[in-house]
């Protein structure tokens, strides 16, 4: 299957640099840094498909030694210069053999699965992130929930591509993110619950806790099914055993 990584373009990379955390992206880290202090023991971390730094920003501001890694240069080039004391570096198809073993308290990784094509990409990677991390450290994985690409959101819009409900694990599905300028459709590949767990468990991993984010009638934002519908799942993941 042809899939093209819509991050690796250099509009993309300076819209998306323009984004922060509105509406419905606002959800997927409103609860983040409750779970990271609840699970995390340590300061060092590692940002796995940093895009144009807003995560490892994020990170920082959480009192993080934060590296972002990614496998698109155009958005490296904004991550530094948004961030220009920031350690942002490219690796090639998600390796992390910069990294030694066990050295690491954190990963995150913040939609860039969302981007992984196939089954033996996403099992390779978890293997080295769970290579990388130290014996109690924690892999905190946020991605696209498959309703997400099937409803109506605050921050984007699925209601040109039908097709989406059909859509099963490993399909490409896509999108329109109505808070940037560029309105080109974006492709992501759909990964269900199971096959999520199925990649953890055959990559060495646990899952300690699983968070849907809902939205509330009280934040400031025209939400549209985000109080009912969870657009995002939260992985919480340590080494088995």
């Amino acid at each position: 299957m042809e899939f093209g990584n819509v991050y690796e373009d250099r509009q993309r990379a300076e819209a998306y640099a323009q984004l922060e955390f509105p509406g419905t992206y606002y959800l997927a880290f409103r609860d983040l840094p409750d779970i990271i202090f609840e699970q995390v023991k340590g300061r060092s971390a590692i940002d796995f498909g940093c895009g144009t730094g807003r995560s490892t920003r994020f990170l920082k501001k959480l009192g993080f030694d934060v590296i972002g890694v990614d496998i698109a240069d155009d958005m490296l080039k904004k991550a530094r210069e948004k961030d220009q004391q920031g350690d942002y570096r490219l690796v090639q198809e998600g390796a992390l053999d910069q990294f030694q073993s066990h050295s690491c308290n954190l990963v995150l990784s913040a939609h860039a699965f969302d981007n992984i094509p196939t089954l033996v990409q996403k099992l390779s990677i978890c293997s080295e992130i769970g290579r990388v991390l130290k014996s109690d450290g924690r892999f905190i994985n946020l991605v696209a929930s498959p309703e997400a690409y099937t409803h109506e959101w605050a921050s984007f819009t699925t209601k040109d591509f039908p097709e989406n409900k059909t859509a099963r694990s490993g399909d490409k599905v896509k999108y329109v993110m109505t808070d940037v300028v560029d309105q080109r459709p974006m492709e992501d590949i759909m990964w269900a619950d199971d096959a999520y767990q199925d990649v953890f468990q055959r990559a060495g991993l646990e899952i300690v806790k699983t968070h849907k984010p809902l939205a509330k009638d009280s934040e400031p934002y025209r939400w549209i099914n985000e109080t009912r519908i969870a657009p995002w799942a939260i992985y919480v993941l340590k080494k088995a055993g």
